[in-house]
């Protein structure tokens, strides 16, 4: 059963994307990805977030004890976030599942990508970084492009697109080489190094 005294911390990525934190384990079986509240059907917890009014969800993300949502309309994550976590918490009050599993035929060739991205970050991406005080932060697969996130030492310093470029990428190619490209959505202005690379013409 679910407890009253569930955590939630929800972290903004970008206008569009949000990742929410939840203080137990949501879904054990990997990642499930919903493109559709016809999709999250079965699903209590994904079906309540994309019923929310006036959020315009179209994608809900569940691995572990995160939740990533990913809106197309304008209302903020402030206003938003507060519905988002009253569903997280509605659909763990309850006996069922929050999250259905997987049939094994439904999952598609973004959900296997992200799966096995996601384990090259935690078993070799992040160690390396982690020497410098780095992390990097699996935040979505779509058409194949990784999206990811810098944090810790790693945010705003001047050797991130290096990193990024001839380490993380060339991980990427030799493990998973369906993926199509990377983007980094890190805002590096905010870092504690930051840098501008102004010189850019």
């Amino acid at each position: 059963m679910g407890s009253p005294d569930i955590g939630i911390t929800a972290e903004p990525i970008d206008n569009d994307r949000c990742k929410f934190i939840v203080s137990q384990p949501l879904h054990a079986g990997g990642v499930r990805r919903f493109g559709s509240a016809g999709e999250a059907a079965g699903s209590p917890l994904a079906a309540a977030i994309f019923a929310i009014p006036a959020a315009g969800v179209a994608e809900v993300i569940v691995s572990g004890n995160l939740v990533t949502v990913v809106k197309r309309g304008p209302t903020p994550w402030t206003a938003i976030g507060k519905l988002v976590g009253a569903a997280i918490r509605s659909s763990l009050a309850t006996s069922a599942p929050a999250v259905a599993p997987r049939e094994p035929a439904a999952a598609t060739d973004d959900d296997s990508l992200y799966e096995r991205v996601a384990q090259l970050f935690e078993t070799q991406v992040n160690p390396m970084v982690a020497r410098h005080g780095g992390a990097v932060e699996l935040i979505d697969v779509q058409d194949g492009i990784v999206m990811l996130r810098m944090g810790g030492g790693c945010q705003g310093c001047g050797m991130a697109d290096v990193t990024l470029r001839q380490g993380i990428e060339t991980m990427l190619r030799q493990h998973a080489p369906d993926v199509k490209g990377l983007v980094d959505v890190t805002d590096h202005s905010a870092g504690s190094n930051p840098y501008f690379a102004s010189a850019k013409k």
